[in-house]
């Protein structure tokens, strides 16, 4: 048997869970070093596996699934999350993360994996809700305030999650399989995906909406990622999101304008809450969202450029966005400090850290020779009139530029406040081996993956719908992408320009404004609501429980003295006269115990409807 042979076989969701339960048990360095291995094994199987489906088997009942397909997306998808999750491991075990947190984290990483490899919307759903189930568990893993937050992250994906599971029984029950791109016609498809029309797409775009985070949707981002172990959010900054993101373009190929216009919003909304922040993790949280808009509009536009840049986007911030947070991770670990305000001067005492911040901060903010300023350039371009955009998406053009500069704006006063504003008065230590050895590595690929001529190339083969430099343009004519293109470097460097200047005019008036986002008024609204409905619930269950247990204590007692009911009935008529009688059992109260716990009414109840349902089907 051949490697590439062996390579088919290998189902990688499974080899990263079995790492997950080997590192509970191995000492905590060969725990943590099989993890690595096994995430890095996904980037061999996803490079290296012949394309095509793979296991086809039988799941659920559900004949001819597709737990393991390849093609250029999956693959990827693959690259991206066995490369990051390899050094997010690294990087945990010099932050001292425990080996359960590992053991979650790479649970965690595994159904992720599961979902990117999917073949078809069967798998995919399995593997979403335990991706939701794991994410969870590893955001309650660090206790404190995390539990409260990771009670609203679950509540927040498990609502997004039945939606999904409710498209894709609604897709199944439309067009007679789970298969991607199997029963829905497209005019032009660019890939083999696709929910069918009318519902099963709506409850899929909201379902998904609710793990990209779109505007409304998004406050269990910026509420549960600053929350648990640092080394815990390098994980989860990675893999929900760019997955979902990954998953949308399957549901929506052709892509749709409102949904442009929905990734456009999401780059706004998420770069202004981003200023007004001052937990350093809560601005990165909200800079997921807005980077995630770059990824939908890719999406809603549709074209070949749009796509492809939206999975560049995807692949470059599954990089950037994890260094970031792990830079950031290595502050808090030596200051103790999350408050962006009262630090300054790190970079004297913190070089390193420093030097991997600033990677990720110029690749974010798409500065020309880092890989953002190809995946981003390309967002833009899909959208511009003067490139590749058609006249409706001006305006969208426009909400991402603003975007763009919002982002600058942003890291230039993270970077500034945390490295550079006054002198540092705390005598820290840099980063450690392990974690200088992860942030420099992913950084590294950010820079090699940007360079012009010979890096930026690599970068886009890894890239679906471009062959080589090449891609399809709307129009149908093929067009080569050109990203250090004079038009290209001049839109840069204007960019900067008005970053550096607007941040100048807005740092004193910025650092002085505290606003939180007006949406997470929907924590303390369903905190209410949820605890009123069980007030309501709860009185309701008592008042009908005691008048039931006083009427059949009623029913005993009339049983018992059939004389004195009537006696006492005919009291009540007018002009009788009734002889008092005692009572046939001295009055004593009802020897019948009617109430029980909840819990065992609820059992009673079950097996009631089971019984009165059987007996409607039978």
């Amino acid at each position: 048997m051949t490697e590439i042979d062996m390579l088919t076989m290998a189902y990688p969701p499974l080899i990263v869970f079995a790492a997950a339960l080997l590192v509970l048990v191995l000492p905590r360095i060969l725990g943590f070093a099989l993890g690595a291995l096994s995430l890095a094994s996904v980037v061999a199987v996803a490079l290296f596996a012949p394309e095509g489906a793979h296991l086809t088997g039988t799941f659920l009942g559900f004949a001819e699934i597709q737990p393991f397909y390849i093609d250029d997306f999956t693959r990827m998808m693959g690259v991206a999350l066995g490369f990051l999750g390899t050094f997010a491991v690294i990087y945990a075990y010099s932050s001292e993360a425990s080996k359960t947190m590992a053991a979650f984290a790479l649970a965690y990483v595994a159904s992720a994996i599961g979902a990117a490899f999917a073949g078809d919307w069967l798998v995919l759903v399995f593997m979403w809700e335990i991706m939701a189930l794991t994410s969870t568990l590893l955001v309650w893993q660090y206790g404190g305030d995390a539990v409260r937050a990771g009670y609203r992250y679950a509540l927040a994906h498990g609502i997004g999650g039945s939606l999904m599971l409710f498209a894709v029984i609604a897709h199944y029950a439309q067009v007679g399989t789970f298969a991607y791109g199997e029963g829905v016609e497209y005019a032009d498809a660019l890939l083999a995906g696709g929910i069918a029309d009318g519902l099963p797409l709506l409850l899929a775009v909201l379902g998904i909406g609710v793990n990209v985070a779109f505007v409304g949707f998004h406050t269990w981002l910026p509420d549960t990622y600053p929350r648990p172990h640092f080394a815990a959010s390098v994980f989860l900054a990675a893999f929900t999101t760019k997955t979902s993101a990954y998953i949308l373009l399957r549901a929506v190929p052709e892509g749709n304008i409102y949904l442009a216009y929905m990734g456009g919003l999401m780059a706004v909304y998420g770069v202004v809450f981003a200023l007004l922040q001052h937990d350093m993790r809560a601005l990165l949280s909200y800079h997921i969202q807005a980077q995630l808009g770059y990824m939908v509009a890719g999406i809603g536009i549709g074209t070949a450029i749009g796509a492809a840049g939206a999975m560049g986007h995807l692949f470059n911030n599954v990089l950037y966005k994890s260094l970031l947070f792990m830079a950031v991770g290595v502050v808090i670990y030596r200051t103790r400090e999350n408050d962006l305000y009262k630090l300054g001067g790190l970079w004297r005492e913190m070089p390193l850290t420093a030097i991997a911040f600033f990677i990720g901060a110029l690749s974010i903010t798409a500065v020309p020779g880092f890989s953002g300023f190809i995946s981003k350039g390309m967002v833009l371009d899909a959208a511009d009139p003067s490139y590749y955009g058609g006249s409706e998406y001006q305006a969208l053009y426009w909400l991402l530029f603003i975007g763009a500069i919002g982002t600058f704006l942003s890291f230039i006063k993270l970077g500034y406040y945390v490295f550079f504003h006054g002198e540092s008065d705390r005598e820290v230590r840099d980063s450690k081996p392990g974690q200088t050895t992860a942030m420099l590595s992913v950084g590294g690929a950010c820079v090699v993956l940007g360079l012009p001529a010979v890096g930026w190339p690599v970068f886009t083969d890894l890239l679906p719908l471009i062959d080589g430099t090449g891609f399809i343009g709307p129009g149908g004519a093929e067009q080569t992408l050109t990203p250090y293109s004079m038009g290209h470097l001049q839109d840069a460097a204007i960019l900067i320009a008005i970053s550096a200047v607007g941040f100048k005019v807005i740092r004193k008036p910025l650092s002085k404004l505290d606003y939180s986002d007006p949406a997470l008024i929907v924590n303390p609204v369903m905190y209410h609501l949820g605890r009123g409905t069980m007030r309501v619930t709860t009185w309701t269950y008592a008042t009908v429980d005691a008048a039931v247990v006083n009427f059949v204590t009623s029913c005993y007692w009339i049983g018992n003295n059939p004389a004195l009911a009537v006696d006492a009935a005919a009291r009540r008529l007018p002009m009788v006269d009734v002889e008092e009688r005692r009572a046939a059992d001295g009055g004593r109260p009802s020897t019948i115990h009617l109430r029980t716990g909840i819990g065992t009414t609820v059992l009673l109840l079950t097996i009631l409807l089971t019984v009165v349902l059987w007996l409607l089907i039978t």
